[in-house]
């Protein structure tokens, strides 16, 4: 029998899903135990776990290294790969938002030539180009994306946002929402043909177990 090869993004996500596969009885000791090691195999149930960065696993994924995978519906949109998306997870719920500051909400349409500062620039593009009709300047950051407005690097910015709490430590306030954000099981569309039914075992569990948290 084949191994089934799951790729998970590293971080709160990767723990989250590993609490869920251990309810499903598949046995997740190794990682929960290393903190070094990348691979990791339950033998029993032929499943073997690979630890990604997030931007990584939809690429695993697409090229069948990998599956499966749990990753955030921010990489999945930004990275748009070829494969298919199975399930929303519920965990790691966030939004996709564009923010700035106060004086710029209801004048958004007054301001030209906007600057966008965001680690997304693909959803940031796509976002302006359909929604808003507009064509804008994206400027790529690694991180603190908030300080570009500050300090006049940008007008705007696209990024995640969970509590708000750093937008309003830096004076900066949602404009729109763009999307809500949560964890997704992702499959590779081969995979989905050729080991449909170990496939099925693990969607149709973590859909009861999601079922049965929504429940409690």
């Amino acid at each position: 029998m084949e191994y089934l090869n799951i790729a998970l993004a590293k971080g709160r996500l990767a723990d989250a899903s590993i609490e869920l596969f251990e309810a499903m009885g598949i046995n997740c000791s190794e990682m929960k135990d290393s903190s070094r090691k990348l691979i990791f195999t339950d033998e029993k149930n032929m499943i073997r776990f690979f630890l990604v960065k997030p931007g990584d696993v939809p690429t695993y994924v697409e090229y069948g290294t990998a599956d499966l995978g749990i990753v955030g519906r921010d990489t999945l949109l930004e990275e748009g790969r070829n494969l298919y998306e199975i399930l929303n997870l519920k965990f790691g719920a966030c939004r996709m938002v564009l923010a700035g500051p106060a004086h710029l909400q209801g004048k958004l349409d007054k301001l030209n030539n906007k600057r966008v500062a965001t680690k997304y620039p693909k959803i940031a593009r796509e976002y302006f180009e359909h929604k808003r009709k507009e064509t804008i300047e994206v400027i790529k950051l690694n991180g603190s994306v908030e300080l570009a407005p500050l300090v006049g690097l940008a007008e705007l910015i696209v990024d995640l946002v969970e509590s708000g709490r750093t937008l309003k430590e830096n004076n900066l306030v949602v404009l729109d929402t763009i999307a809500d954000i949560s964890a997704r099981l992702v499959v590779n569309r081969v995979s989905m043909k050729m080991k449909s039914e170990k496939i099925k075992w693990i969607i149709d569990e973590l859909k009861r177990m999601i079922e049965k948290d929504g429940e409690g």
